[in-house]
């Protein structure tokens, strides 16, 4: 079953809006909002419902299926089914929290300073590089790299124009410039 709660129209960029049942003081990783579009938000809503729905009944057929031929201990299309039926589960679940947390937001369309929704073109380090500032449910199909803003690179540019350099800490600890030379609207 769908979620009851709707996206009405879209918000600019800089206004996001929380779930109404998102926690507002927990910073825990799996409390943290993520950025979506509209669009992505409602490819994953849609995606949850039918994960809810049709993936699920016919899961619980293919089980049953299964189950009536007999022994279920060296049943492999009953362990199949039912493999089938915890990653289901999890899909569900990730969605979820995921949309339950989610900040949805309009991709800036004069995107002129890195924010969640645009891509950037870079240098970091000495490599050229473009990727996607948001997240890899609101990237859908892209071949772009995807870097959470909250992540150490996408902390560190986030409100950095074209022509500016910042810097970050990598996991390794070794500090890494990043020359911003482009920003453009995501249009996945």
């Amino acid at each position: 079953m769908a979620p009851s709660r709707r996206v009405p129209g879209t918000v600019p960029h800089a206004a996001f809006h929380r779930s109404p049942r998102a926690p507002k003081e927990d910073n825990t990783v799996a409390n943290q909002a993520t950025w979506l579009t509209p669009q992505a938000f409602q490819r994953l809503t849609d995606e949850l419902a039918h994960l809810q729905t049709e993936a699920r009944a016919a899961i619980v057929r293919r089980i049953e299926a299964a189950r009536s031929e007999g022994d279920l201990r060296e049943n492999g299309g009953y362990h199949a089914a039912r493999e089938e039926q915890a990653k289901n589960e999890a899909r569900i679940s990730q969605l979820k929290a995921l949309l339950e947390n989610a900040q949805v937001g309009e991709v800036p369309h004069d995107a002129t300073i890195v924010a969640p929704g645009t891509v950037v073109t870079a240098r970091i380090g000495e490599r050229p590089s473009k990727f996607l500032i948001g997240s890899r449910e609101a990237a859908g199909s892209t071949d772009l790299d995807v870097f959470s803003e909250r992540s150490p690179l996408g902390a560190a540019i986030c409100g950095a124009s074209p022509g500016e350099t910042r810097s970050y800490t990598a996991p390794s600890g070794r500090e890494i410039a990043v020359a911003i030379e482009a920003v453009e609207p995501f249009s996945g």
